[in-house]
């Protein structure tokens, strides 16, 4: 009973603490109308560039990761290349048509050779992953985006 008079009155002192009017959030950088503030937002979000440098940075880790045979890291890994790339298509869905394979197909391979913990699979699977970035590359007219399977380490993460 103590107990349930304690908590009523906690959630009552909560409640007094809550505003009732509206308020909004909003930086100091971001100005103008509700239509240009989220045109501002997109404009820093930006097209699927920022998906790829993600992309990038995860595809140098999970050859690490695999290199490593540190499976749960290069699992996770892959499920956020995925999502990088569902996020950019999200913003630029004209580059559909070029991910389709990699998410449909290449992403799934990638997956089951991590989830066979066999290096060997993994390196196959993870040079074919790395054609098939240049071919998305080369299919959306930047060829000069060539991805070579890492050489150094840059990743502090170690099994």
């Amino acid at each position: 009973m103590k107990q349930t008079i304690i908590l009523i009155l906690t959630l009552g002192l909560f409640s007094c603490n809550q505003k009732t009017d509206k308020e909004t959030a909003q930086g100091d950088w971001i100005k103008g109308t509700e239509t240009e503030q989220i045109k501002t937002i997109e404009k820093q979000f930006r097209g699927f560039d920022n998906a790829m440098v993600e992309t990038g940075y995860r595809y140098q880790e999970l050859y690490w990761a695999g290199q490593d045979q540190n499976w749960e890291y290069a699992d996770y890994q892959i499920e956020k290349i995925k999502i990088a790339i569902e996020n950019g298509l999200e913003r630029r869905p004209k580059r559909a048509k070029s991910a389709e394979h990699f998410l449909t197909y290449v992403l799934p391979e990638m997956k089951k050779s991590i989830e066979s913990k066999d290096t060997v699979n993994f390196n196959k699977n993870f040079q074919i992953m790395t054609i098939n970035c240049n071919s998305c590359h080369a299919m959306e007219k930047v060829p000069f985006f060539n991805v070579q399977i890492p050489i150094e380490r840059q990743s502090p993460i170690r099994k």
